[in-house]
């Protein structure tokens, strides 16, 4: 398997470890970042490593212009785009009764209108119909679309289950052009947004009291998800929404 692909939110966390996995799978990769320029290099050190091209690409993926600009850097120095996987996402935690209409559109420039602008232009480049070879988009979402989130998270989590819906209704737009269309949605996995919210040990509790695995998810477990997905080993899958959450 060979291929271009983007990840989104690609310099820490779950987005790391997929452009990792991904280079091991035979893809080169843009890492795309907001301000962790020298994580985001690291990774890109890995996936040369692992002998696969790389570039990091600094871009606020919740505005159009960014994520233009985006693709264009990752055109002119990698190739057009075959793999496409929107990570890169924003919390806000507060009660609806306090919350800011500007924190809360925030959420959303990210988490789905950057989604949107993404698919955009990837689809511009993979449609069969508009000269390209087809291809994947992967959309990270959470089960909290499921539930409502924790306490305090209902911002995010209606941001995801936007992305759900989107999800669906992509797949079956594009499906004639030669892309699939998948979500992924983690459970409580090892990453930042919990050590910047209720910390690791409060998440590590969570998961514990509350999977069936008695156990947190690792971000590697959700990239080697994701990663098969844009393989040629899930061909035939499209239109599906995978919960990676140990049960919970």
């Amino acid at each position: 398997m060979s291929g271009v692909m983007i990840v989104t939110g690609g310099s820490r966390g779950i987005g790391a470890a997929i452009s990792r996995r991904a280079a091991r799978a035979g893809f080169d990769v843009c890492v795309n970042y907001a301000r962790a320029k020298d994580r985001a290099e690291e990774v890109v050190h890995d996936v040369i490593q692992a002998g696969q091209r790389a570039i990091a690409v600094q871009a606020d993926v919740g505005t159009e212009e960014g994520v233009v600009e985006l693709f264009r850097r990752t055109d002119t120095e990698l190739g057009p785009v075959t793999a496409l996987v929107n990570n890169a996402a924003i919390d806000y935690e507060t009660a609806v009764v306090d919350a800011k209409l500007e924190r809360i559109q925030g959420v959303y420039n990210l988490n789905i209108f950057g989604v949107f602008v993404s698919a955009r232009e990837a689809i511009k480049r993979m449609s069969t119909k508009r000269g390209g070879t087809g291809g994947v988009i992967v959309n990270v979402g959470s089960i909290s679309s499921r539930y409502g989130g924790l306490p305090g998270d209902v911002v995010y989590a209606s941001s995801k289950g936007a992305l759900d819906s989107f999800t669906l209704g992509l797949s079956r737009e594009v499906g004639h052009e030669g892309i699939r269309v998948c979500c992924v949605r983690p459970g409580i996995t090892r990453t930042e947004i919990f050590e910047a919210s209720i910390g690791i040990e409060r998440a590590e509790a969570i998961a514990k009291a509350q999977t069936v695995l008695g156990r947190i998810c690792e971000p590697e477990e959700v990239a080697n998800l994701v990663v098969w997905i844009c393989t040629d080993e899930a061909s035939y899958v499209t239109t599906t929404i995978y919960d990676i959450s140990g049960g919970r």
